[in-house]
């Protein structure tokens, strides 16, 4: 049953039948029988068949629910026993928004050194996108924002809150001023994260709040080409304090910290909601300007999430 759920996942997923097949490494008939037998098991049609796949039923969206809980479920029983029985050991997919992608590694390493059998792949994707990719277990630990953005069944801890600064290189520009608002910057050369992410969106409410609006004249969906055109000293731009830091030995780079508003944006680890619940440690504390706890409570962090939240 296990096994024709992950496939009737996939199906749903790709809506087309060899593309979910060579996901699933089965060969079409394969994948079209354990879709009939699931349908037998059930008494429903999941999917309305002609030549190719045409379209998902109603019933089997109640269906495809139900699946996505039983499988990650199944996964997160098969690793916590495994981990009990030995050393933990397995694979970790994370899925990171841009800007939080510069403290990545304050997780993964001292669980890597807690657990050196664990490998990891980090992938960069909107908030939007990161919800879906939890909730569609195609990742195990979403790093996003939850503001404004539909939660759905995730579990969160929060990891650390998000300061914004003006960035430059230009010494003419704020000089010998370490602050400025919203409101002097927008007639600044900016360049931007592009408007489908949050980080984006962030902002525009930011600029919104303080009576205007920015149009920036170079939008990209990486952080490291934004900092390479800050460079330039033709434009600059507003990014989050943290991600300044990994830019602090640029040369000439300025950070000027923003204010009215001056506002946080908290940043969470998300993971699918399951029950039942694993043993839970004790929650983490965070610092307001966004330094880390030490690194065994990092560590327990992402064990809570890879071996899931109550």
């Amino acid at each position: 049953m296990i096994d024709k759920l992950e496939i009737f996942i996939a199906l749903a997923k790709a809506k087309h039948f060899g593309h979910a097949a060579e996901e699933c490494r089965v060969t079409q008939p394969t994948l079209s029988a354990a879709i009939k037998q699931l349908e037998d098991q059930l008494g429903i049609m999941l999917v309305q068949r002609g030549s190719r796949l045409q379209r998902l039923t109603p019933e089997s969206m109640r269906v495809l629910d139900w699946a996505r809980h039983i499988v990650g479920d199944a996964r997160a029983m098969h690793d916590e026993m495994r981990a009990a029985r030995h050393w933990l050991a397995g694979h970790v997919r994370i899925a990171a928004i841009p800007t939080a992608l510069s403290m990545v590694h304050e997780l993964t390493a001292p669980f890597a050194h807690r657990y050196p059998e664990m490998t990891f792949s980090v992938l960069s994707r909107s908030s939007i996108e990161i919800l879906s990719l939890v909730i569609n277990l195609e990742t195990d630990v979403g790093i996003t924002y939850l503001d404004n953005e539909p939660l759905g069944r995730v579990v969160s801890v929060p990891l650390y809150e998000e300061w914004y600064c003006f960035v430059t290189v230009r010494p003419d520009i704020f000089k010998a001023r370490n602050s400025v608002s919203w409101h002097e910057v927008s007639d600044q050369p900016l360049c931007f994260l592009t408007a489908d992410m949050q980080n984006r969106r962030i902002i525009n409410q930011r600029l919104a709040r303080a009576g205007v609006t920015a149009a920036p004249t170079l939008e990209s969906d990486s952080v490291i080409a934004l900092h390479s055109h800050v460079c330039t000293g033709k434009w600059s731009s507003i990014m989050p304090l943290k991600l300044v830091k990994t830019f602090a030995e640029t040369p000439g780079l300025r950070a000027l910290s923003l204010c009215e508003p001056e506002t946080a944006h908290t940043v969470d680890l998300v993971a699918n909601y399951r029950k039942p619940p694993t043993r839970r440690s004790s929650p983490p504390c965070f610092s307001r300007r966004g330094s880390f706890p030490n690194s065994p409570t990092t560590t327990r962090n992402l064990v809570r999430l890879r071996l899931p939240l109550d």
